[in-house]
């Protein structure tokens, strides 16, 4: 087991109704709030019309920013941070799913430098203060509800990047498992293989012998294995929804980290290309790439995977246990091949290309060029 610092100052307000809270705690912050969210969900939902009446109750001053989106781009942080500093507001509230949540700690570094948010990512500047970030969650996926990290992309510079700082923590995150029912299916089914995800790039980093976490990181895996196709068949089902929320806040909120000093993180940088160059939801770009990293790490890596499949599956065969995850994604409606995610040609020499100049960071298994075009064989 390494060594490790234990640090998580995010207060979760986890359950019904919960958001009767929301008003008094932006108040603590200020009465300037800039708030955050995508585009026209949470206005048809009416959680629009709940958010600005607790607002309202609280006394606040309220400027917009509207149109995040589901791949969320440097621009919109950077033109919310512009509206954020123009109004000297005191306290961001980002209202939606981990892309909003994602541009909003972006958004709270971005208003006090007065500079282009992406010298950020490309470790040109460095943070020194925040606007407090409250956030209200509409997406079980991310995690991003109770950690220090955000993932932006930049079409100019033909990047997808994560980033994270203590900074950007919430200081406070709202969980209504009601405010998930009206999530379509396909997005319930991204979110389930997100948590999974998260969950195994912190299974695979770096020290392995953390016994207890890695029954931590079995346990939450398990939780979506059992309760994600029931939930499929009863997207409305509250006790549901509920389970699947609070897997996903586990599953990257530092728990599963505990006694590692990385994850390993080769997946997603490999799932953040397929977004950039096809729009790939991000948890179906998951689903994609976990088999075939899986397949290609069976030699390196076959005790681990086979004690995965043993603990979550109850067989410890390797192949028997990549082939039940990339079954298991199909059952709940993901993509495990890039195939089933685009519509039309797909370049996979562009796909390489873009592997290469990116050279989709792994922090612990590292990959060759060699294992990239394998990795493009594989998800064919």
């Amino acid at each position: 087991m390494e060594n490790f610092t234990a640090y998580n100052p995010t207060s979760l307000h986890f359950g019904r109704n919960v958001l009767s809270q929301l008003g008094a705690t932006v108040g603590r912050f200020g009465k300037k709030v800039l708030l955050v969210y995508g585009k026209q969900s949470i206005k048809s939902s009416g959680l629009y019309d709940t958010i600005r009446q607790q607002l309202n109750q609280a006394g606040a001053e309220v400027y917009e920013y509207s149109g995040i989106r589901s791949n969320p781009v440097v621009e919109d942080v950077d033109a919310a941070a512009a509206v954020g500093r123009e109004h000297s507001v005191d306290v961001i509230l980002a209202v939606g799913g981990g892309s909003v949540i994602d541009s909003a700690k972006i958004i709270s570094i971005a208003i006090p430098v007065e500079a282009p948010a992406w010298g950020f990512f490309e470790r040109r500047m460095m943070p020194r203060t925040a606007v407090p970030l409250i956030a209200v969650l509409t997406l079980a996926a991310t995690g991003t509800e109770m950690n220090q990290f955000a993932v932006l992309t930049n079409h100019k510079t033909e990047n997808k990047s994560g980033y994270g700082s203590p900074l950007i923590y919430p200081k406070h995150s709202f969980l209504d498992p009601q405010l998930t029912t009206t999530v379509p299916a396909g997005y319930t089914a991204y979110g389930i293989a997100d948590l999974i995800a998260h969950s195994l790039e912190a299974y695979f980093g770096k020290g392995e012998d953390a016994s207890l976490t890695d029954r931590f990181i079995f346990a939450i895996i398990r939780e979506a294995v059992e309760y994600g196709p029931a939930l499929m068949k009863d997207l409305t089902d509250y006790k549901l929804r509920a389970k699947i929320m609070f897997a996903a806040t586990m599953a990257l909120n530092g728990m599963t980290m505990y006694g590692r000093t990385s994850g390993d993180w080769g997946v997603h940088s490999i799932g953040h290309i397929l977004s950039f160059l096809y729009d790939v939801p991000h948890g179906a770009s998951l689903t994609i790439v976990y088999p075939a990293w899986m397949e290609l790490q069976r030699e390196n890596l076959g005790h681990r995977i086979s004690l995965l499949g043993e603990s979550v599956f109850g067989t410890p065969d390797v192949d028997t246990t990549i082939s039940r995850f990339r079954d298991f994604f199909s059952s709940i409606g993901c993509p495990v091949r890039l195939s089933e995610a685009v519509t039309g040609n797909i370049d996979y020499n562009e796909i390489l290309r873009i592997m290469i100049q990116n050279k989709a960071a792994t922090f612990v298994h590292k990959l060759s060029h060699d294992d990239y075009q394998r990795i493009i064989e594989l998800i064919k």
